[in-house]
């Protein structure tokens, strides 16, 4: 069973930026993030292969960039132009996805 850590959430402004990462305990073919707000489900925002081929949730490409560094089994999430209806937690697993999930990391988009 593949082992999750996420890290980098945090209380941001809207217009601003994160970068999350994820550890996971091995590497796996096809990795992504998924986002859950309060009251809704859990939805997919970004995925990346191993050589690198990304896709992104619908209204999601050009405001995220998913990443990965195979060599540290990390996947990254560069967030932008964050929007209060970003606020969710978000967690790193495979696609699709494992029933293992880490903790997850909050991210609130407030003034």
């Amino acid at each position: 069973q593949v082992q999750l850590v996420e890290s980098g959430g945090g209380l941001v402004q809207p217009g601003g930026s994160l970068r999350l990462s994820c550890v996971a305990s091995e590497s796996t073919f096809v990795m992504g993030w998924y986002r859950q707000a309060p009251g809704r489900q859990r939805e997919l925002v970004a995925t990346i292969t191993r050589a690198g081929a990304v896709n992104y949730g619908n209204s999601m490409k050009g405001q995220f960039t998913i990443s990965r560094d195979n060599a540290k089994n990390t996947i990254y999430l560069q967030m932008n132009s964050l929007r209060p209806e970003d606020t969710a937690v978000y967690y790193c697993n495979q696609v699709p996805p494992s029933r293992s999930w880490g903790q997850g990391t909050q991210v609130t988009v407030s003034s």
